[in-house]
């Protein structure tokens, strides 16, 4: 799953993580309970049980990122769910054609892996530029890794370069090992280090420091 951010299965929302430590107020500046979603205001799921049937509710109104999600546990075999590549695959498949990139990753990786299908490293490449194509940086940083092995470094740098874009720190080391091999230049590492930079100071805040600094799964950057 996608760190830094957290998928409110009540409204739907993504929120990043660094949330859970800013003050929430209500219309007349009081302060409000945190343990309350900061868009809707309906309570935090205590249960696991109770957060499923949110996500199932969510799943019925169209909503792709919740498909995701269910897909994701039937995937690992997650969240009180039998690992079901089968299922998965079809809810990574709805949240797609619903217009969420990072299934489309997933399709990928199961058919680069072999995960609930035979390996098929066409079918691969093209569910990651799927992703590719609608935002996903993670596809972004391995369609890079893929165009390297082939021996396309120009190719591998603009992936990884669009994936540094967005933030996507192992990109940024892929195109640093590029220049320590001699493949890219100076000038390649270089603005790959300014676009992460750029990328940070946009997104940086205290709380998002403290969600990280609390749990690794947090992380930003």
């Amino acid at each position: 799953m996608h760190t830094g951010s957290k998928y409110q299965s009540c409204c739907g929302k993504v929120i990043c993580s660094g949330c859970c430590y800013a003050p929430l107020y209500d219309n007349q500046g009081n302060e409000v309970d945190n343990e309350k979603c900061p868009f809707c205001r309906i309570p935090t799921p205590y249960t696991n049980e109770e957060a499923i049937e949110r996500l199932k509710k969510r799943i019925e109104t169209g909503d792709a990122h919740a498909m995701y999600c269910l897909g994701y546990y039937y995937s690992c075999g997650e969240g009180g769910f039998p690992q079901d590549c089968t299922k998965a695959l079809e809810l990574f498949h709805r949240a797609g054609e619903f217009g969420f990139a990072e299934a489309y990753c997933n399709i990928g990786y199961a058919y680069n892996n072999g995960q609930g299908v035979e390996v098929d490293k066409k079918k691969a490449t093209h569910y990651y530029e799927l992703a590719a194509m609608s935002g996903c940086e993670i596809s972004r940083y391995i369609l890079g890794c893929f165009e390297m092995n082939a021996g396309n470094v120009d190719r591998a740098i603009k992936h990884h370069m669009i994936a540094v874009r967005s933030g996507y720190a192992k990109s940024l080391e892929a195109i640093k090992e590029l220049f320590t091999e001699r493949h890219a230049s100076k000038e390649d590492y270089t603005k790959a280090l300014q676009l992460y930079q750029e990328y940070l100071g946009e997104i940086k805040s205290e709380q998002r420091d403290k969600a990280a600094a609390a749990n690794e799964d947090n992380r930003y950057y």
